[in-house]
């Protein structure tokens, strides 16, 4: 294989590729990024057989066809820490040369034929706006658990119902229910997915960037395991799906109605919680007090040796409960109203020991409807 390419294009497909390659791989050659090129165009690739890769790029000037497997992590640290210079890749016996101006690298290859064949791309079902697509998945994907002891909880189910996609996580102390249009090629369609969710954040995101629109694939067998995939820019990605058969009937989490309800600027009270949860231990609440009629909020924590801390903020409205007094975990907190990406929150709130509603305030103060962050409270005795 010999070929030149520009060091930005190589940059930018091999750390894609890497990003998704395993930290500790079962086999060797699962840490590798394979390079396949035809002529006239460079494809690289990453498989750990639960997640592909794809990304390729034209080359201009031709070149010698081949195919090498090289170690994607210090390929990738590599070609970041180039010269903005074209790049020449040549492979030499059991090596891949690299030279980039003055600077000359050589690495050892492993067995092309080590390297498994990755999985057909799904048949797609859809397409969606890149962008709209990146910060519906960043906003449901915060919600995702983190213990790997229980899977399900670590993904983002997608619902796919006609013209409406749908994208809900939890981690059993929050919810987040995330709707947006979708241009499904089939009108009828109605599925669902859950795809491991960090494996989802890392795709939307890079592909969001990108601009246009991503391809949705999607293959199911019944309840059990399936592939979904994402095609976007030229660069393809697919997942396994977890097994989403018992996953819970979250929206009837969400209570029918709120009788007390708060709107409040959303950078405001993210600075205030910060100031004050920095006297909180690691399991201690936030705690947030609403007064009808007196349009503010006090917010309060106390820690270890007595440290405590409070300060009060203008909100727009407070309607309800004479007075309401809610914890929840700070970091919870901060997580759901950062999610929104609007200057005001609408908060809706049962009572005391109930589950809060977050969601985007319109211009009037009402709810969007289309994004619900869902947060437990925690029980505090004063």
């Amino acid at each position: 294989m010999k070929l030149r390419i520009e060091r930005d294009q190589l940059t930018d497909i091999i750390t894609w590729i890497a990003r998704s390659l395993p930290q500790r791989p079962s086999v060797p050659v699962m840490a590798g990024i394979m390079l396949r090129f035809d002529g006239a165009v460079l494809t690289a690739e990453g498989f750990d057989y639960e997640v592909s890769t794809r990304a390729h790029v034209d080359i201009q000037g031709g070149g010698d066809p081949g195919s090498v497997l090289v170690s994607g992590r210090l390929f990738a640290e590599i070609t970041k820490a180039l010269p903005n210079k074209p790049v020449d890749l040549t492979s030499v016996g059991t090596h891949l040369e690299l030279v980039c101006g003055s600077g000359r690298f050589t690495l050892p290859t492993m067995p092309v034929e080590d390297f498994p064949q990755l999985p057909v791309m799904p048949r797609p079902v859809g397409t969606i706006d890149a962008g709209v697509f990146a910060a519906a998945v960043a906003q449901a994907a915060v919600a995702a658990g983190r213990d790997e002891s229980l899977p399900m909880m670590t993904g983002v189910r997608v619902e796919l119902d006609g013209a409406r996609m749908a994208l809900l996580a939890t981690d059993r102390y929050r919810l987040v229910v995330r709707d947006i249009a979708w241009q499904p090629t089939n009108p009828d369609v109605n599925t669902s997915a859950l795809v491991p969710g960090k494996t989802l954040a890392e795709v939307a995101k890079t592909l969001g960037a990108a601009g246009g629109d991503v391809t949705v694939a999607l293959a199911t067998e019944g309840h059990g395991e399936g592939m979904i995939g994402f095609e976007a820019g030229g660069r393809s990605m697919t997942s396994r799906l977890l097994d989403g058969a018992n996953y819970p009937p979250v929206r009837s989490l969400f209570p029918e109605a709120h009788p007390s309800a708060a709107v409040v600027p959303v950078a405001s009270l993210i600075e205030v919680v910060k100031r004050v949860a920095l006297v909180a231990e690691r399991t201690t609440p936030v705690l947030l007090t609403f007064t009808d009629g007196d349009n503010g909020v006090t917010v309060e924590a106390g820690g270890a040796e007595e440290a405590r801390a409070s300060e009060a903020l203008g909100i727009s409205s407070y309607a309800g409960q004479d007075t309401l007094t809610i914890g929840f975990n700070p970091q919870y907190l901060i997580d759901g109203l950062t999610s929104l990406g609007t200057q005001h929150a609408h908060i809706g709130f049962v009572d005391a020991f109930k589950p809060a509603v977050i969601s985007p305030a319109d211009e009037d103060g009402e709810p969007t409807g289309q994004h619900r962050y869902l947060i437990m409270p925690i029980r505090v005795s004063r």
